[in-house]
């Protein structure tokens, strides 16, 4: 067991790993909850919905099989759930046209394109193509990302529906909610703890402010944001021990899924549109969370690979079939895995704890609603601020590389996306560099691959151009 997950030669225990796997599945528990809110009661083309129960079910079955395959075959400590991306892609956009099986097809058939790259060693290529900074550059704009989602999802930073500015501190400035001062109260108890170097820091301020998020509501209840028409509400979960504790779930969504259907209903142009902007958004958002990852936890080469890479790309792929098969949405890397990397978990030990609680999450979805948003929120802050220290190793000397630097590590959090982030990173580093006389020292890979997200930035006017 040792040697099978390197847990001496990594210089960590049995101990840390069950630690930061107990840890990241605290930190993305929420997924079982949001992704039926995001998938379920939207309405398709043909008018079906998904329901709620089903979708929280099969949700947490995929990021369960999947987290536990990719820490046996991969080895790594990456988790994996539906990506956030994607299912909200699929439910404002592709259901409109398509019903939800179709959809779902579409996702499988993403899948098997980002599979057969990974096998035959073109998304390695591609992944080897991409410069040192640029990755490290990556690391840092996720870092930033996982922050802001965590200063959002706490009620810290908040939209102000207005064109300028966009985003404001709490309500109308205010931070004076009970959410709020739990997740600083919170961040203050991580911070210290981290900076006292006390080990299992992020699960024990996790659970310390849990205990006094549900002692507080119980005293001052403030119930629910309810989409934000109780400001002052909690995101997602309300701190409170529930009624029941077990639920026998219902996976009756596992194999409805219509593979073609799509291409017959909107035509291949348009099946083909949307494939491409799935294969687009899975292949470098998870690329992108790969490398900031294996950095985070002190497993990448300064080329910015890492171990048992290309078996990790195929389960990456493999884990869009299965969300698309069980009607989940392709499931990931989940970038939150950096929560239990933050707790010292650097082998496929700690996925394999992270997968089996999942596992047993469909029949204790009533214990993952425990844990609010806001406390959960305070640890992706501090494994943010662990990841932006990754910048010290780029190299700000010389401007050709600077601005394609920036704009990677900027446009990641300002759109709420890595793979905008990584498109920006790519085209700017292409025209940039190469404009600047150093075009010779750009792989033909990485020129390809800035050109297809020239035209995944313009889907909107090609998608308007193709019949319907």
């Amino acid at each position: 067991m040792d040697r099978f997950f390197e847990i001496t030669k990594r210089g960590t225990t049995w101990a840390t790993e069950v630690r930061g796997g107990v840890l990241t599945f605290v930190t993305m528990a929420y997924i079982v909850i949001l992704n039926p809110l995001i998938l379920g009661g939207t309405p398709d083309v043909s008018g079906h919905s998904l329901q709620g129960a089903q979708v929280a079910a099969v949700t947490a079955l995929s990021a369960g099989v999947m987290t536990v395959l990719f820490g046996l075959v991969a080895r790594l400590p990456f988790a994996f759930a539906a990506g956030l991306g994607i299912n909200s892609f699929l439910a404002v956009n592709v259901v409109q046209v398509l019903t939800w099986q179709e959809a779902m097809g579409l996702v499988v058939i993403n899948g098997l394109i980002i599979v057969l790259l990974s096998a035959t060693g073109l998304r390695k290529l591609i992944f080897n193509a991409v410069p040192a900074q640029l990755k490290t550059a990556i690391t840092v704009g996720i870092g930033l990302f996982i922050a802001f989602i965590g200063f959002v999802d706490s009620g810290f930073v908040r939209s102000t529906n207005m064109s300028s500015p966009p985003v404001q501190l709490g309500e109308a400035g205010s931070i004076a909610t009970v959410p709020t001062l739990i997740f600083l109260l919170a961040l203050v108890i991580m911070g210290v703890l981290m900076a006292r170097k006390v080990k299992g820091a992020l699960l024990i301020g996790i659970v310390a402010a849990t205990v006094v998020a549900i002692i507080v509501e119980a005293i001052w209840p403030v119930g629910p944001s309810m989409g934000g028409k109780n400001a002052g509400g909690w995101n997602l979960t309300v701190p409170q021990l529930p009624s029941s504790l077990v639920s026998l779930p219902n996976l009756g969504l596992v194999g409805q899924v219509d593979i073609f259907g799509s291409f017959g209903r909107i035509g291949a142009l348009a099946a083909i549109m949307l494939v491409f902007t799935l294969v687009f958004t899975n292949f470098f958002d998870a690329m992108g969370s790969m490398t900031g990852l294996a950095r985070s936890a002190g497993l990448a080469k300064e080329d910015g690979t890492f171990p048992r890479l290309q078996p990790a790309l195929i389960v990456e792929g493999v884990g869009a079939v299965v969300g698309g098969a069980t009607s989940s949405s392709s499931n990931t890397v989940f970038v939150e895995s950096a929560s239990g990397i933050g707790e010292g978990a650097r082998t496929g030990f700690a996925s394999v704890i992270t997968g089996v609680l999942f596992l047993l999450a469909m029949f204790f979805t009533p214990l993952t609603q425990v844990v609010p948003l806001e406390v959960a929120a305070a640890a992706l802050v501090i494994v943010g601020a662990l990841m932006v220290v990754q910048i010290r190793h780029i190299d700000f000397s010389e401007f050709s590389s600077v601005l394609p630097v920036f704009l990677t590590i900027i446009v990641m959090p300002l759109t709420y996306s890595i793979a905008n982030g990584i498109g920006v990173g790519f085209i700017s580093w292409v025209l940039v560099r190469s404009l600047s006389g150093k075009a010779r020292e750009i792989s033909p890979l990485l020129w390809v691959v800035a050109a297809g997200f020239l035209i995944y930035f313009a889907r909107g006017p090609i998608e308007a151009f193709l019949p319907h």
